[in-house]
């Protein structure tokens, strides 16, 4: 969303701001393209009880924790609840995929344990 043009998502004014910074940096498009490299990602989602607050549950908080210290500054851990479905969405990026599934797998066993 770029609030300087419009209040919404619009691809049409991502694109053209894109086009503008290619024309602006006289770069190819293939270079502006590659600003990150991509690492792998993993999203599960754990339904609960409506009701339920299992984000609140200090395993689950814990986990979290000991999740965000594990990956440090190799990924990220995203953790949020469903805005339309009682559903709680993990999901983490690491550069090690077997890191990334032992994390996930963990937060994802400690919510299923306090939702249930």
């Amino acid at each position: 969303v770029m609030t300087d043009y419009a209040t919404t998502g619009d691809g049409l004014i991502a694109g053209l701001q894109f086009l503008a910074a290619l024309a602006d940096s006289g770069r190819r498009a293939s270079e502006l393209v590659r600003q990150f490299t991509p690492v792998p990602q993993m999203l599960k989602n754990v339904r609960y009880k409506a009701g339920a607050d299992p984000l609140s549950a200090e395993a689950v908080r814990a986990e979290i924790a000991a999740a965000e210290a594990r990956l440090a500054q190799s990924g990220r851990v995203l953790i949020r609840k469903s805005g339309t479905e009682p559903l709680i969405r993990v999901m983490a990026e690491a550069e090690d995929e077997a890191v990334l599934r032992e994390v996930v797998d963990g937060i994802v066993a400690a919510v299923e344990k306090a939702a249930a």
